[in-house]
């Protein structure tokens, strides 16, 4: 009877044995099905989902990159100017009291021999300089014709006639210097060229005398960029040929080689209280620049071959690091660091990070880096 229990016991010990070996192999199987699965989201857990629908209605566009020639650039500062000879600065033709002919601020629009303004002296001791010119001319008019009839008789000798003559000419010159206004009070101050006033230097009842500045009107037709460079860069100056130039009211990027720019001069030694040389651009003003404004500048000399370079708008920056977002697919991005080198202004040079046939979205990469950072990202797979 006793053999039977013993038997019983150890049978029951057994099986009980198996169970829990069973058992612990379940659980070791459920364990390794969640290690694939965590293996399988790590592997793809740096993929970004962004359908082409959202992409296209975001703006998101890519580009495949290859190694290309590159301009080596020189950033400094640098300032807009107007191009000499292209201004005319209007002066009073007579002492008196300013009375403009119609509202003149800043940028307004003139043509060419438009009246400006009046200057009348019509209540000042000196009188109205129009009407005394205008009295001295008739004056001298008259004598000029009278002796015309007479030389010919010899009552009036050839010297007199040509002492008159001139007398006559000189008058007329000077009255039609002082043309008068359209009030008919004083002389009108016309634009000597067509174009735009540049500053107006005086005011409603202001007294001026001859010769006294007014305004300055410029046409605007070509401006200047000057540039100054440090003078670390001086050797690499006469190499530059070209640049670039980001103006701070619209932030946007000019190119003097697409507005007839051409290099004037660059200086050939630093002025006596700054360290910068300057370099001087020429070109045609045919956008939206502002004469005065400080602009950034990028000088482009020489080209360099084989660089890869990205447009700027490709960029994002998290914590002093830049980034990148490669395009792998239709609807999967990928987030990939980049080292930068120099910037022309319109491209920046990549140093490291990307090689040749890679797909990187250069607009709208702000889109995927929103998308990246959301949280309603459905679940992908993707194989490579």
């Amino acid at each position: 009877m006793k053999n039977y229990i013993l038997t019983g016991t150890l049978c029951m010990f057994l099986f009980g044995g198996c169970g829990e070996h069973a058992h612990d192999h379940e659980h070791e199987g459920h364990d390794h099905e969640a290690e694939i699965h965590a293996e399988e989201k790590t592997a793809h857990s740096d993929e970004i989902v962004l359908t082409p629908e959202k992409a296209e209605a975001a703006g998101v566009e890519a580009e495949v990159v290859h190694p290309g020639a590159f301009r080596e650039v020189i950033q400094a500062g640098g300032q807009i100017l107007s191009a000499q000879g292209q201004e005319e600065t209007v002066v009073a033709a007579s002492s008196g009291v300013v009375s403009f002919s119609r509202k003149i601020a800043e940028g307004i629009e003139v043509g060419k021999g438009s009246e400006l303004l009046s200057v009348s002296a019509e209540h000042i001791q000196e009188g109205d300089p129009v009407r005394k010119a205008k009295v001295a001319y008739e004056k001298a008019k008259e004598e000029y014709e009278r002796a015309e009839k007479l030389v010919g008789s010899q009552i009036v000798s050839q010297k007199e006639f040509a002492a008159l003559r001139e007398a006559y000419q000189n008058a007329r010159l000077a009255y039609e210097a002082l043309l008068p206004s359209k009030s008919g009070k004083g002389v009108a101050v016309k634009a000597p060229i067509g174009g735009f006033v540049k500053n107006c230097l005086v005011k409603e009842g202001d007294y001026v005398t001859i010769g006294q500045p007014l305004m300055t009107v410029t046409q605007m037709r070509r401006l200047v960029l000057k540039a100054d460079v440090s003078e670390r860069y001086y050797a690499q100056l006469p190499r530059i040929v070209s640049a670039n130039f980001k103006t701070p009211y619209n932030n946007k990027v000019y190119s003097l080689e697409n507005l007839g720019g051409k290099v004037l001069s660059f200086g050939k030694s630093s002025g006596d209280t700054s360290y910068y040389v300057p370099v001087t651009f020429e070109f045609d003003n045919r956008g939206d620049m502002v004469p005065g404004a400080f602009v950034e500048v990028f000088l482009l000399s020489g080209e360099r071959q084989g660089v890869i370079s990205l447009p700027e708008s490709a960029l994002t920056e998290e914590q002093g690091l830049y980034f990148v977002y490669l395009k792998l697919d239709d609807e999967c991005y990928k987030k990939q660091e980049v080292q930068l080198g120099t910037s022309n202004g319109e491209r920046v040079e990549i140093l490291s990070g990307l090689k040749d046939g890679d797909t990187v979205v250069t607009r709208g990469a702000i889109h995927v880096k929103l998308a990246a950072a959301s949280n309603a990202i459905p679940a992908h797979s993707h194989n490579h």
